[in-house]
């Protein structure tokens, strides 16, 4: 893996978290001390000249599949979903700055009294000036998952890789919490992923990352040097290209 002048695998990076990443024990909610946690490894990486952005989601605050099985409307759902991630975002702006740590965030539904509209090229500007940006709202529409609202904002903002920040080390053939003999990936392709059926992501947010030749990193968040390690081109978690 080559490196640029500042020794970066990675120029710039977009970061998708999943919503119980802000949970508190319960698995439920926002915990400020998990924001705070969070806001500290980004500034880490943030510090080392990396741009940042972001993706969260909403599993700690709502579920659509709940909704769902209690018969309501898919797209009620998924909306209700997308408000849930711009709460979040908010949460996670606030650690940020907390830490002196610039950040807006930009709202795919708009709400102008808490969150900036997309808009692309602005994103594009806040991260050359140096800011962390938040994207909320999902993509803006119902029947598309957070995963797949990452791999599009990675691709509209030119960032270098998204990375999965997840509560494991990388990629296993199963559970490695209920599995003592799961297996580990530390590469694989596009096209694997898929056929194998990994929940990497969903399989509308890789085939766009393959359309677009994204690579795609997972790595444990709660590791306080993964991310560093994975940003200075060390080998860790699982990378998933070409192959």
């Amino acid at each position: 893996m080559t490196t640029n002048k500042n020794g970066l695998a990675y120029q710039r990076i977009l970061l998708k978290l999943s919503g119980e990443a802000l949970a508190g024990e319960e698995g439920l909610g926002i915990s400020p001390d998990r924001a705070t946690d969070i806001a500290q490894r980004v500034k880490q990486v943030h510090e080392m000249g990396v741009d940042v952005a972001i993706v969260i989601g909403a599993g700690n605050l709502w579920r659509g599949r709940t909704g769902l099985n209690a018969g309501m409307d898919r797209a009620t759902a998924d909306y209700m979903g997308m408000l849930a991630t711009v709460m979040n975002a908010l949460a996670l702006m606030d650690a940020f700055e907390r830490i002196n740590l610039m950040t807006r965030v930009q709202s795919a539904i708009e709400m102008r009294s808490v969150a900036e509209p997309y808009i692309r090229r602005r994103a594009i500007r806040h991260l050359e000036k140096n800011r962390v940006v938040i994207f909320g709202g999902g993509t803006g529409n119902p029947f598309f998952s957070t995963d797949t609202a990452a791999a599009l904002r990675a691709m509209e903002i030119g960032a270098d890789v998204l990375i999965k920040a997840t509560k494991v080390d990388g990629v296993y053939d199963k559970d490695p919490n209920q599995h003592v003999e799961a297996k580990k990936f530390e590469h694989l392709s596009y096209i694997d992923t898929l056929n194998r059926r990994l929940e990497v992501m969903d399989s509308t947010a890789i085939s766009l990352c393959m359309e677009n030749k994204l690579p795609i990193l997972v790595v444990n968040l709660w590791d306080e040097k993964a991310l560093a390690k994975a940003l200075l081109g060390e080998k860790v978690g699982t990378l998933v290209d070409e192959g």
